[in-house]
């Protein structure tokens, strides 16, 4: 062979004559090798008849029926609006009590104070006179009275007819209650005196009772009297 020769080639194989070898996947897909999922099949959703609803408990030997329907918090709270309730009808009552009593004393108290209560008949009288009045100092009774005091003289016919002594002190009299009215007022008043200068009807009081039923400068006036206990004389 010729240095110079070029070096032989290999003779070209036939199309038809090469082979396909096999492909072998040394490495799989990952899309294709993770395992699948089963699908998880998925629960409807529960309807309205579904939802249970919560319900009271209900103690050991104790029926449902007694107990509050809306639990022992809300029974208590109920108890108290009660007794809310009760105190304030209480307070009401109190308070058209009051009204009440205010009302009937308005009627028998007039502006300055003075009462206008009727004349008894069931111990003597009414009777009618003239009223005076006069300065008090000892009584024919044995008190020692002023012009402020609440109490009269009767007339010497009466006092004299009721003595059971010779003591003015003892006289029968003494410490009993007449009520005096004119003009829709009235006063009552304590007999501590006997009025030499009245007729068998009248009566002679201090400034401070003859002002409840008339005015100082009148002097006299009539109006009407009753005893207010049982007397043993009658006029």
């Amino acid at each position: 062979m010729d240095p110079t020769d070029p070096p032989p080639t290999a003779p070209l194989a036939d199309a038809h004559t090469i082979e396909k070898e096999p492909v072998t996947h040394d490495a799989q897909d990952p899309r294709t090798s993770m395992p699948k999922r089963k699908p998880v099949p998925i629960a409807p959703a529960p309807g309205p008849a579904a939802v249970k609803q919560p319900q009271a408990s209900v103690p050991v030997g104790k029926s449902a029926h007694k107990l509050p329907f809306f639990g022992v918090p809300a029974w208590f709270a109920a108890q108290r609006q009660s007794r809310k309730y009760l105190i304030l009808g209480i307070i009401a009552a109190v308070v058209i009590i009051a009204l009440i009593i205010g009302l009937a004393v308005g009627l028998t108290v007039g502006k300055n104070g003075t009462a206008n209560l009727p004349l008894p008949s069931s111990n003597g009288g009414p009777y009618s006179g003239d009223l005076t009045y006069y300065n008090p100092a000892l009584g024919s009774c044995g008190y020692t009275n002023s012009d402020s005091d609440m109490i009269c003289a009767v007339s010497h016919i009466l006092f004299d007819a009721a003595a059971s002594g010779s003591n003015p002190n003892e006289n029968p009299l003494c410490g009993l209650k007449i009520r005096i009215r004119r003009n829709d007022k009235s006063v009552d008043v304590k007999v501590v005196d006997r009025c030499t200068g009245c007729a068998a009807t009248d009566l002679d009081v201090t400034e401070a009772v003859f002002e409840k039923v008339a005015n100082l400068e009148q002097g006299r006036v009539t109006m009407e009297w009753a005893w207010l206990e049982e007397a043993p004389v009658t006029a």
